[in-house]
């Protein structure tokens, strides 16, 4: 499953949503999401599946790239 997640690059950041980015990870669960970027200082603002309609919408964009969990 691919999920999107929306982050602030540092923790300790107020989200904003003018700084607020994104990103494309491949992963088994939202779990397992939290527990790869663990390990980075982001402050997740929210994490959601994406399929169907809404990945082939995201695909098109250009900054459009998967990051593996492995």
């Amino acid at each position: 499953m691919i999920y999107k997640v929306l982050y602030q690059d540092d923790i300790t950041e107020v989200p904003i949503r003018e700084r607020t980015k994104s990103l494309f990870i491949e992963a088994n669960s939202e779990k397992e999401v939290r527990e790869i970027l663990s390990d980075c200082n982001y402050n997740l603002e929210y994490i959601h599946p994406i399929e169907g309609a809404h990945l082939e919408y995201e695909q098109q964009s250009e900054s459009f790239k998967v990051e593996n969990a492995s």
